[in-house]
């Protein structure tokens, strides 16, 4: 993928991903630090004053989940990878840490607590925190063993997998916007929520096989698909960036 619409892409899906991975740490996982763990509600009802492992396991997935989405696109920079190899390594091995705390913490909250759109829910999310430890282990194996193809590509797996939170805000942004809502439900048991609760990480693996197994320079056609893809990146990033994220951030850093 050499094209610079790919190129464009990739752009674009590692800095709103590391914008929404800053978000995280700043609103979430710091409401640990500060105490104001209330803060957890205001999208979703994750916080129970009286469910200490549900809450701890959360805090990881939060503090885990930040940090994959800030450090997994700088993992890809080739000048990285070819001229600080040291680097690349050291900040190999803190990310997948923080993919496995991720998954971890994840997949504890929901055998935990369980998650607010019921059994369809528990089982999407569950079988996304169970790929990422897979592609985790078998990123950091490959690794070690200095299998450096076979690391390539289940580090390009577990970036699939790890930008899948972010994709699954974006999705549902764009959703409500364009349907006012169509097929969601409060309590994430409608048809569209049913669909989203795979819907965010099971075509990114699919994408990325694709990716792995393409030896053909991209055609025009997909180039401008890539390019629409690229705009519509754009747009959401702006969108939550001005809505959400930013004004999320500076609230608790004033």
């Amino acid at each position: 993928m050499t094209s610079w619409a790919a190129r464009a892409l990739a752009g674009a899906v590692w800095l709103s991903s590391a914008l929404f991975g800053v978000y995280i740490l700043v609103f979430y996982a710091f409401a640990v630090v500060t105490g104001d763990m209330a803060r957890w509600n205001e999208v979703l009802p994750l916080y129970e004053p009286d469910e200490a492992v549900a809450n701890g396991s959360m805090g990881l997935h939060f503090l885990g989940g930040g940090s994959i989405l800030v450090l997994g696109s700088v993992q890809f920079v080739q000048g990285l990878r070819q001229g600080w190899p040291g680097l690349h390594r050291g900040l190999g091995r803190v990310y997948v840490a923080a993919c496995l705390a991720a998954a971890t913490g994840g997949l504890l909250f929901i055998v935990a607590h369980g998650t607010i759109g019921g059994l369809v829910m528990d089982v999407g999310f569950a079988g996304y925190g169970l790929g990422m430890l897979l592609c985790a282990v078998q990123t950091a194996r490959h690794a070690a063993a200095r299998r450096l193809d076979a690391h390539r590509a289940w580090a390009v797996r577990l970036y699939a997998l790890a930008i899948g939170s972010w994709l699954y805000r974006m999705d549902y942004g764009f959703w409500l916007l364009l349907t006012d809502g169509l097929g969601h439900t409060r309590d994430f048991r409608g048809g569209f929520d049913v669909f989203m609760a795979f819907w965010f990480y099971l075509p990114n693996l699919v994408v990325a096989e694709l990716w792995l197994r393409s030896t053909r320079a991209a055609s025009w056609w997909a180039d401008a698909t890539m390019a629409l893809a690229t705009a519509f990146v754009t747009l959401g990033t702006y969108f939550f960036l001005t809505e959400l994220w930013l004004p999320a951030i500076l609230s608790v850093v004033r």
